[in-house]
């Protein structure tokens, strides 16, 4: 299969992920700012609400990391197998596709989070914040990395959507 069937393909994924993000976003509107008082009497569907937020932002976020940046790299015919993953950003980042440092903190924030089981509940409270205020900013880059993507190898995802 080629590089820009593969990039379309990549970016349909990243488009569901941005879906259901988006979803999950509208169904917890209301709740938000969410304070340790609220989150206690979440019932199991808005806790499964936030679940989803959660993954997608990962799922999004991972996506457009692991497979949509090398792809792009690889059709702007950049040696992409010899860059290490800063090196990618940075070439992105030169590219105007994104802004590394915002990448960078994006990652940092959602490792820390999808990787501490805490049992304090102020600590999960933040971290759900912080992905929900987040999430707008990883829309965002999708929404430019598509853009960009659309513009410079005409990878219209419309033809998946069916």
């Amino acid at each position: 299969m080629n590089s820009k069937k593969i990039l379309k393909e990549r970016l349909f994924e990243s488009s569901l992920h941005k879906k259901r993000l988006e979803s999950a976003l509208h169904k917890i509107k209301f709740i938000m700012p969410l304070d340790v008082e609220k989150y206690n009497d979440l019932d199991d569907i808005f806790v499964s609400i936030l679940d989803q937020m959660l993954f997608r932002f990962t799922k999004l976020q991972d996506t457009l990391g692991e497979k949509v940046f090398p792809l792009i790299l690889e059709l702007a015919k950049e040696p992409v197998k010899k860059m290490s993953f800063i090196d990618r950003l940075n070439r992105l980042e030169e590219l105007k596709i994104l802004d590394k440092s915002e990448w960078v903190s994006l990652r940092a924030n959602r490792n820390e989070i999808t990787h501490e089981y805490s049992y304090n509940e102020e600590e999960i409270v933040e971290n759900i914040e912080f992905i929900y205020v987040k999430s707008g900013d990883l829309i965002a880059i999708y929404d430019k990395v598509y853009s960009y993507c659309y513009e410079k190898f005409d990878t219209d995802i419309e033809s998946f959507k069916k």
